[in-house]
């Protein structure tokens, strides 16, 4: 097991009183699998990834990580914000190793496995370009390869599509979905798009209102052999998000 999550919740402290942000959230996920979360607005999604990866504490229930329990950040677990907080006065090759330089990796081994990526991925021609140099795009996929240059087993993803147009949003979706594929990653996805979590995952977490607590979890099966936008033609597509949307519905009211 790869992410092991038992009974988890988090309570903390506001100027309004106690708010109680997360139940009883109980799932797993094996190695490579890719999992979204969707959920109403508030609901506690973002907290939750914060708590994989070791930023807050839960106030009860237990998350374990390869068999070893999260007591705090790990190299193995990395995290991808909504934005791709790129450095403007930065080259894209500093910005894409600026993890590596953080944590004290940035050695000749290292810098050249981020070049591979870059190369992998169509990015080495803009290697000495700054971000406002590139499309939209292109910048989510130089985050990600900052993301994947530390060399994380888990990579837990927060909207990070938000900022993008729609038509951008389903290209790049699509490519970080290749990269994280061919990299052979575990991805942990929290986003508000249902049609986005059911075109890129194996199985999607639904959360109640506030309280989050599960409130299903759904396997996509078959869809799991077709690439994100041929998942948006299958059949069962519309079944999905008819399902996914009206539990949402449920929750909102």
């Amino acid at each position: 097991m790869m992410i092991d999550l038992r009974r988890l919740a988090l309570t903390y402290q506001s100027p309004d009183g106690e708010i109680e942000a997360l139940r009883d959230i109980t799932f797993s996920m094996e190695q490579g699998e890719f999992v979204s979360i969707v959920g109403p607005s508030g609901c506690g999604k973002s907290t939750l990834l914060s708590l994989i990866a070791g930023l807050e504490t839960p106030t009860a229930g237990t998350i374990e990580v390869d068999g070893e329990r999260v007591i705090g950040p790990s190299p193995k677990i990395a995290l991808m914000p909504q934005r791709d907080q790129l450095f403007e006065w930065r080259s894209i090759r500093d910005n894409v190793t600026l993890g590596l330089a953080v944590r004290h990796q940035n050695t000749p081994e290292r810098r050249a496995q981020v070049w591979e990526l870059l190369e992998r991925y169509g990015l080495s021609e803009f290697a000495a370009k700054r971000p406002s140099q590139l499309s939209g795009g292109m910048r989510q996929r130089c985050a990600l390869i900052r993301t994947l240059a530390t060399g994380p087993d888990i990579l837990l993803l927060d909207e990070p599509f938000s900022a993008l147009d729609y038509q951008t949003r389903l290209s790049v979706s699509a490519d970080i979905y290749r990269i994280i594929r061919q990299e052979h990653k575990t991805a942990l996805l929290v986003t508000h798009d249902i049609s986005e979590a059911i075109s890129m995952s194996d199985r999607v977490v639904v959360l109640t209102h506030r309280p989050g607590t599960v409130r299903a979890i759904h396997d996509l099966g078959a869809l799991r052999t077709l690439s994100p936008m041929e998942r948006r033609d299958a059949p069962d597509f519309r079944g999905f998000f008819n399902l996914i949307w009206k539990e949402l519905d449920v929750n909102a009211q």
